[in-house]
């Protein structure tokens, strides 16, 4: 696929798994058994299955969020995006240890996909964590 190709399915995974809560189409956009980068988890093993309970989680916990698509940028067979989330902190998110606060956020990260034959296999997750937690009161500057 062209550069243009991946970076239209990376938007697609952002813009109907994230956005629109369309979780079967991480099973279209994902390989079977991508390798997952994410500091804040302790394996690297993944499967569209998460990636549809990690979009699930977060929309339940920040159930108005806004996804803005910052930066995108593709070169071979690696897609990179910077984005923002803005939202509120209205329900339970599994990250998260404290109920819901009512709280609003914002918060952007990073996300290096690799892709092979039209599907993403590799996946490096980097996002401002102890930014969102700080927002949410459960860390404190």
């Amino acid at each position: 696929m062209s550069s243009d190709q991946n970076k239209m399915l990376v938007h697609r995974f952002y813009e109907e798994v994230w956005m629109k809560g369309n979780l079967a189409v991480a099973d279209e956009v994902f390989a079977a058994n991508p390798i997952r980068h994410d500091p804040a988890l302790p394996t690297t093993e993944s499967s569209p299955d998460q990636q549809k309970q990690n979009a699930a989680s977060f929309r339940g916990g920040f159930p108005d969020f806004q996804m803005t698509i910052d930066l995108m940028a593709a070169e071979a067979n690696l897609v990179i995006a910077r984005w923002t989330i803005r939202g509120t902190h209205a329900g339970q998110w599994s990250r998260v240890p404290v109920p819901p606060t009512g709280k609003k956020i914002a918060f952007s990260g990073v996300n290096i996909f690799r892709l092979e034959s039209g599907k993403i296999v590799e996946i490096w997750n980097h996002r401002d964590d102890l930014s969102l937690m700080q927002q949410l009161g459960v860390l404190h500057q």
